[in-house]
């Protein structure tokens, strides 16, 4: 059966009205059935991806817990044959007989500075301005940039440590105080062990293997 042309000049208003209703209602249709596609699609993808990611996780959570087992182990070991330092606090690493490959542990922790340190670095910067920055400029900026704080608004370690490098060049005792009060504001604690392992590639350079467990 062959379509017939239709002479819209030939229709009435009305024709033409349900003839556009006609066209909106399968318009409509043809939109829904490809969203149910999609939809079943975008599903089937989520349902898939997301049961091997759990998949992983799941693995990864017990390889973790294997390594921390496994690891306390060798750290016995590595103890008894001493092959860890007096004054190690857990990190450690070994490195296959042939050096092709090493697992580090790590100790991470967490860094703090007390309501001290507030002071610390108003006594220092007060210091600075005051009578560092008239002798030498460039050396005021450089050591008030170690006073900077992260996004999270603490104190930089790395950059207290560069800091504190500078303790015996002034004796005034807005900046003894300051940095003595920095040092006795500082605490950390144990968070977790962390692990990396690596291996040497063609050129004998150290590559990391990629596994985040820090979530976990």
């Amino acid at each position: 059966m062959q379509n017939r042309s239709i002479n819209i000049n030939e229709l009435s208003t009305l024709e033409l009205e349900k003839l556009l209703a006609e066209k909106k209602k399968a318009e409509k249709q043809q939109r829904m059935a490809e969203k149910a596609i999609y939809e079943k699609h975008k599903d089937g993808t989520i349902e898939l991806l997301w049961e091997e990611a759990n998949e992983l996780a799941l693995a990864t959570a017990r390889f973790k817990n294997k390594l921390h087992t496994v690891m306390d182990l060798q750290a016995e070991k590595l103890n008894q044959y001493g092959g860890i330092r007096g004054n190690s606090k857990g990190g450690f690493a070994i490195v296959h007989s042939n050096g092709s490959k090493n697992i580090t542990r790590r100790r991470d922790t967490d860094r703090f500075w007390d309501e001290r340190a507030t002071k610390a670095v108003g006594l220092i910067k007060d210091f600075l301005s005051d009578t560092v920055k008239k002798r030498d400029a460039q050396l005021h900026d450089i050591l008030m940039s170690f006073l900077e704080r992260n996004v999270k608004g603490d104190l930089e370690y790395a950059k207290v440590m560069d800091l504190l490098k500078h303790e015996d060049k002034f004796n005034d005792v807005r900046w003894v105080s300051g940095l003595q009060l920095i040092k006795e504001s500082y605490s950390q604690s144990f968070k977790a062990f962390g692990y990396e392992f690596k291996k040497r590639n063609q050129s004998g350079k150290w590559e990391s293997l990629s596994l985040n467990f820090s979530s976990l």
